[in-house]
């Protein structure tokens, strides 16, 4: 049994499969979820658990490249877009939609519980070496 990291066994099949290169999508509750992607679904309730400690948690696992993420963010949730760049090594900003489509070549999404728009960020492996 593992004692540290991320104890959701799904979860953390799926991050053992990835390499680099391969994104994913960490998201908010109300992202439409692309048809083709890997999901783990950790949604329990509004709010449970928050976009930030799944966030927290996955960099702690993964070599992550870069990011994408809405650029509406910064003005609808000013947290979640300070969060982000301060988290998420070479960020780039895009439109909503242009997120929702890159979003359909994630290898994996994981959607948070989190209710606050814009919570959103796909993830770019990188490699440790």
């Amino acid at each position: 049994m593992k004692k540290s990291g991320i104890l959701n066994r799904h979860l953390a099949g799926a991050l053992a499969e990835l390499g680099h290169g391969d994104t994913v999508l960490v998201c908010d509750a109300g992202m439409p979820i692309p048809a083709g992607p890997r999901v783990v679904d950790l949604a329990f309730r509004a709010g449970v658990p928050a976009f930030a400690e799944v966030l927290d948690g996955l960099l702690a696992e993964l070599v992550v490249a870069g990011g994408t993420a809405a650029l509406e963010a910064g003005e609808a949730n000013p947290a979640v877009a300070r969060l982000l760049a301060q988290r998420v090594p070479d960020l780039d900003l895009v439109a909503h939609e242009e997120l929702k489509r890159r979003s359909a070549d994630a290898r994996l999404v994981v959607r948070t519980g989190e209710a606050r728009p814009y919570a959103n960020v796909l993830l770019r492996c990188g490699v440790f070496f």
